[in-house]
């Protein structure tokens, strides 16, 4: 069955601040150039905190990740796991499925299939899987089968290392030296873990961590910042690489 598909990106991710981080000067790019952008969070990041209780953190970090979205236009939802014990089993398989099929999009980022954190990789299994199985019409959720398998991508891993800590080396990095101050805007409105990740991670200046990283991203291609990606290329999901259709020049 032919969907009649419109230009919407949607990045689904594990936590409020992970699409600010790694892929939010590529979906600034992409709104420039027409797109709806919209954004989800398997979980509000409810364990992102040393001194506050779960609901108290889980309603601070859902405003910061509509005010990040909202400087993108994007409307943003939390489809409400739990830190640290995202599953992938089929209430959660179920929820991803329905996200897909209500923002029905033709392309998808996520996270890296290899990272430091468990809830990363089964965020990126729970996508791969209902961006493939949002068309299967006796899988019932709420909104109807979306026949259409989006373009999926996976944005780099944390620091660019899977869990053993090897460097993951991206297909394609998107040049973002325009979108950089952008970024950093978007990623300055998760005021809240600036001090977790100081007590917990043992990292401070986060937006100057988030910079550096972009910065060696850029340079491995000669630009100031960029943003890494690998397509999902497995069997029947579509083989062109949007991505680059769409930014043309920014693509290297």
């Amino acid at each position: 069955m032919k969907e009649n598909v419109n230009n919407t990106v949607l990045a689904i991710v594990a936590h409020p601040d992970d699409a600010e981080l790694l892929c939010a000067g590529t979906l600034a790019l992409l709104k420039d150039k027409g797109w709806r952008v919209e954004m989800a969070t398997m979980t509000p990041g409810d364990g992102g905190t040393v001194t506050l209780s779960r609901e108290e953190i889980s309603a601070v970090r859902k405003r910061e990740a509509a005010s990040a979205a909202a400087l993108l236009e994007a409307p943003y939802q939390c489809l409400e796991c739990e830190d640290i014990f995202v599953m992938y089993d089929k209430p959660t398989l179920l929820k991803v499925i329905e996200l897909i099929r209500r923002t029905r999009p033709r392309m998808v980022f996520t996270m890296s299939p290899s990272c430091y954190m468990v809830d990363h990789e089964m965020t990126s299994k729970l996508v791969q899987t209902a961006c493939f199985s949002a068309g299967v019409k006796n899988i019932e959720t709420a909104s109807p089968p979306f026949f259409f398998t989006p373009y999926l991508y996976y944005a780099d891993a944390m620091e660019g290392k899977d869990r053993y800590g090897a460097e993951v080396v991206p297909g394609m990095v998107v040049d973002i030296t325009d979108k950089i101050a952008l970024k950093e805007q978007m990623l300055a409105c998760h005021e809240s873990q600036r001090n977790w990740l100081r007590e917990h991670h043992g990292m401070d200046e986060y937006l100057l961590a988030m910079r550096a990283f972009s910065a060696k991203r850029g340079e491995a291609v000669r630009v100031r910042y960029g943003e890494g990606f690998r397509q999902h290329l497995g069997h029947a999901f579509p083989q062109e690489n949007l991505l680059e259709a769409e930014l043309e020049n920014y693509v290297k």
